[in-house]
């Protein structure tokens, strides 16, 4: 069965799709999946740096396109699971370098050796994000709960359908339930029903994906509440019907209370 092809994407800058990207890949893997996350961001890549491979590369997209190696010398195998390859974006090049019916020809030929192809599609709607969703099978919004990345999003989700992309599922990142409760965020129900696709993943704000990008390992390796959201979303793309849990961790208090008032006591 040939693998399935999901871009990344949002329209706006910075929202996290390159960190959506790295730890869906490794949380996918980690159910035995066979992965390979594609950089489309050519000139500004950052996916080997999330997944600490930056060290490894030989050759990248570009290459591949004009003949300069196979596609199987490109793929950057991860250091810590064998079912996980980096396809990288070139450094010094620009998104020119590459057509949507290049993307469509590299993805045709990974199909048949994994399970998914990742696409990190970079910011904007031109050549580069068309090049990011033209071979794609279905298309993962990223958006923070805030006014402009909504817009943004729903930019996005015009053009998609204009284009008859899709099916498009929704992921919220970096959402402070602090704020929500203080009215200072847009809240889950309200972002859903602003951009009308089906939710697929919530992941709380966390400083510690800054930690682990700068280190090059990604939170999913992590069993905290962040790591557990992508793994989350993973079992969703595989048909599990999982459902989503409270994002807060219990503190001190709430766990206390629990020991001296066990459920059902």
């Amino acid at each position: 069965m040939a693998g399935k092809v999901l871009t990344i994407t949002s329209g706006k800058g910075g929202v996290g799709k390159t960190t959506v990207t790295a730890n869906l890949g490794v949380a996918l893997a980690l159910h035995s999946q066979r992965v390979t996350v594609i950089d489309a961001d050519i000139g500004l890549r950052n996916l080997d740096v999330m997944l600490g491979l930056e060290n490894r590369i030989v050759y990248d997209l570009v290459d591949v396109v004009e003949g300069r190696c196979r596609l199987r010398q490109a793929l950057v195998r991860d250091k810590r699971l064998q079912e996980l390859f980096l396809l990288p974006a070139a450094q010094t090049r620009d998104k020119t370098a590459v057509s949507p019916q290049d993307m469509v020809q590299v993805c045709d030929d990974l199909r048949q050796s994994f399970d998914f192809l990742l696409i990190d599609s970079p910011a904007g709607i031109e050549q580069g994000f068309q090049n990011a969703v033209a071979p794609a099978d279905g298309i993962l919004i990223v958006t923070n709960p805030e006014v402009a990345a909504v817009r943004d999003a729903d930019r996005i989700i015009g053009l998609l359908e204009a284009e008859e992309k899709g099916p498009a599922h929704l992921i919220i990142n970096r959402l402070k339930p602090k704020l929500v409760e203080r009215g200072d965020m847009l809240d889950t129900a309200t972002v859903v029903e602003l951009l009308a696709i089906q939710l697929i993943g919530i992941v709380p704000e966390d400083e510690s994906v800054i930690a682990a990008a700068n280190t090059g390992r990604p939170i999913a390796f992590d069993d905290g509440v962040t790591g557990r959201s992508f793994h989350d979303i993973a079992r969703r793309l595989l048909g599990e019907n999982i459902p989503f849990a409270p994002l807060k961790e219990p503190g001190f208090f709430d766990r206390l209370l629990r020991i001296v008032r066990p459920e059902g006591g």
